[in-house]
């Protein structure tokens, strides 16, 4: 499952985003990727360990992990760290596959959901595109500033070359309770109808305890705290 989620629409904030992504300091996107992914890695990753790093986490974050759909979609245990990451000159993320397992000690987590939330208005770069290749099929997306991709971190993907202007992200990875794809969609379905039913007039109050029962028992039988 693919989700395209609007993630940021006020526009002050994505101007403020604008700016803060100005005062980032910047280094070789190499760094963070394993040794398949660095060959065909040719980007640059912001340093998010210093002030105006921080200040730019501060902003994002709210939208990413108080996002209702995405926290329907995902069911998250656990996010990563948030990592923001400039695209230019040719520069492209060639066809890799994230790694299964990140970080250490206490912060390991298994990695079942990638998310790419765009920063930078489409008008500004071209090329870019984020290409999510599935079994007979890619999915080319060229978000908005503010739309955030939620997609499943086992499929092969790639960052096609920025042939003009600048190209800005925020990536990170989701630990999900719910560790099978197939029933984290189940879920979203379920709570989409429940908030359709919710809306209308004159839904039978057993039936819409029936579906709440429903989920909650999915979630007991599926979900690993």
């Amino acid at each position: 499952m693919i989700l395209s989620i609007s993630a940021i629409t006020d526009q002050q904030i994505l101007d403020t985003i604008t700016t803060q992504l100005g005062e980032l300091t910047w280094q070789d996107g190499r760094s963070t990727a394993g040794k398949r992914a660095s060959a065909v890695k040719v980007n640059q990753q912001a340093v998010m360990s210093n002030e105006a790093g921080q200040a730019l986490r501060q902003t994002l974050l709210p939208h990413i992990v108080e996002n209702p759909i995405l926290l329907a979609g995902a069911r998250p245990r656990r996010f990563s760290h948030l990592i923001v990451s400039k695209t230019e000159n040719g520069g492209h993320y060639g066809a890799h596959i994230d790694n299964a397992l990140m970080g250490k000690g206490e912060g390991r987590m298994r990695s079942d959901l990638s998310f790419t939330l765009f920063l930078t208005p489409r008008d500004q770069y071209e090329g870019g595109e984020l290409a999510i290749h599935n079994a007979g099929a890619t999915q080319e997306i060229a978000g908005e500033a503010g739309q955030l991709v939620l997609y499943p971190s086992t499929s092969i993907h790639e960052v096609r070359p920025v042939t003009s202007g600048t190209r800005h992200v925020c990536v990170g990875w989701i630990e999900s309770l719910i560790a099978d794809g197939p029933q984290r969609e189940l879920l979203f379905d379920l709570d989409n109808l429940r908030a359709s039913l919710r809306a209308a007039d004159g839904t039978d109050p057993a039936l819409a305890l029936t579906l709440d029962k429903s989920i909650a028992n999915l979630l007991r039988m599926w979900a690993q705290p």
